[in-house]
């Protein structure tokens, strides 16, 4: 059971898709706020043009709003501390806080602020919105699993979502780069974002 329904289809070509919305959604309706504790926020970049360097960011917030009789007005919210950058490598995490990269001082917040929810179908759906990383705000889609809800042991109603996108990091400004002797540069500008969300109905 996902967050957003299947559609049914038509076999005709000029087909129109509808949303099927199952009752037993609507008790997901509400304000959550991402538990940290039981979330990551991540990303993979190409080093070298040889492997993956992976790294995620330690301190960060954000609220989901969910409508489950109308998954489309769904929306979330979410602030990273780029300070709390972490890839397992001390001079590595400072050399990404500098600016040579996010400058960390100047521009402290990464922040996300969803514009659209769009059903893709099964437990599938795409949320779009405005990625502002060094105060350049440009337009990013996330493709996310709902991965179901639970009740925890202390009460708490939880859903969870996991997902990914692709970025140029050279669009937000971020172009740091070195030329390797044998060809190609230190990093790729290509970054892979991962998500793995926990949240917590409010009440």
């Amino acid at each position: 059971m996902g967050l957003f329904n299947r559609r049914s289809q038509d076999t005709t070509a000029t087909a129109v898709a509808t949303l099927d919305v199952d009752p037993a959604l609507a008790a997901l309706t509400g304000d959550y706020v991402i538990d940290a504790a039981h979330s990551s926020i991540g990303f993979t970049v190409r080093h070298a043009m040889v492997t993956n360097v992976r790294g995620s960011f330690a301190d960060y917030s954000g609220t989901l709003q969910l409508d489950g009789a109308d998954p489309a007005r769904s929306a979330a919210s979410i602030e990273v501390k780029i300070a709390s950058v972490d890839t397992g490598i001390d001079d590595r995490d400072g050399h990404l806080r500098s600016g040579d990269f996010f400058d960390a001082e100047a521009f402290p917040l990464m922040t996300f602020r969803s514009t659209e929810a769009a059903q893709l179908g099964g437990e599938g759906y795409r949320i779009t919105g405005e990625l502002t990383i060094k105060d350049v705000t440009r337009p990013l889609s996330i493709d996310l699993e709902f991965n179901g809800s639970a009740t925890d042991v202390y009460g708490n109603e939880r859903v969870g979502f996991e997902g990914s996108a692709e970025i140029l990091r050279s669009d937000w400004g971020l172009t740091w780069n070195a030329a390797l002797e044998a060809g190609g540069v230190m990093v790729s500008d290509k970054v892979k974002l991962t998500f793995d969300i926990s949240a917590i109905k409010q009440a």
